[in-house]
């Protein structure tokens, strides 16, 4: 989700989750695709998630930054938002991303600035603002994520027979 050297997190957010034993930075240098594309979490906080991307690396054959990428960046950072706004009994798990690109970028960093749209028990949604460098939207995202119960170290309990079971046949 970024590297763990330049995500912020306020006192606050860290208190409360290494309270229950969850080094949250060190969860946030973990491997996956935002890393692998050269996201970045700058700051994290319930209420506002900014991060940046570069475009070279992650642009379609036109040279264009891939409006793929730009959901990876829009996902990652309402995803955070939420996940800190669910707190450390709850995982966030995506449910809907809507983007709409306004412009293409041959070159440069995007940085995207996540708030949400609604914060509750059991849903967060983030509307997510892409700019370049200059100041100018590049694309406008909305995510909404489901907020799952999980225990102490954000794994999801089992799911049940019912939940993996496939419809009876005839």
């Amino acid at each position: 989700m970024g590297d763990v050297d330049t995500t912020r997190f306020s006192p606050e957010v860290l208190e409360e989750w290494s309270g229950l034993g969850i080094d949250l930075p060190a969860l946030f240098s973990a491997g996956d695709l935002g890393n692998l594309m050269g996201l970045r979490v700058l700051e994290a906080d319930p209420r506002k998630v900014v991060g940046t991307l570069p475009v070279e690396g992650n642009t379609q054959p036109y040279g264009l930054l891939h409006g793929g990428a730009s959901a990876v960046l829009a996902e990652t950072l309402g995803s955070v938002g939420a996940m800190l706004h669910g707190g450390p009994r709850k995982i966030a798990v995506g449910v809907d991303l809507n983007c709409t690109h306004h412009r293409g970028l041959r070159s440069g960093l995007v940085t995207g600035t996540a708030t949400p749209v609604h914060l509750g028990r059991s849903s967060a949604s983030y509307e997510i603002v892409l700019t370049e460098e200059s100041g100018k939207r590049v694309c406008t995202a909305r995510l909404t994520c489901m907020l799952r119960e999980s225990d102490a170290h954000g794994v999801p309990p089992e799911r049940t027979a019912a939940d993996t079971s496939a419809p009876a046949a005839d």
